[in-house]
């Protein structure tokens, strides 16, 4: 059974990023989606978190709630 914490941090950690909040708050802030692209294909993912960020999407599990809020947390910070 899974019991990890599906939050921003731990995306953060799972995608191999730094995962403070300011961390975090960084990351978000000097990156952006345009409306047209899918967060699992914006060009500032590797190949792997791509990877992890569809599958999750696809799977609706866990981690999808967490995902669509940095989803979300990167269209607005662009405008």
């Amino acid at each position: 059974m899974d019991t990890t914490k599906h939050d921003m941090k731990t995306l953060f950690a799972q995608l191999g990023l730094p995962s403070s909040e300011q961390q975090i708050d960084d990351f978000i802030a000097s990156h952006s989606l345009e409306d047209t692209t899918l967060l699992q294909h914006a060009p500032f993912w590797d190949e792997a978190q791509q990877h992890f960020l569809a599958e999750s999407l696809a799977e609706d599990g866990a981690w999808s709630e967490v995902i669509d809020e940095l989803d979300v947390r990167l269209r607005q910070e662009g405008k």
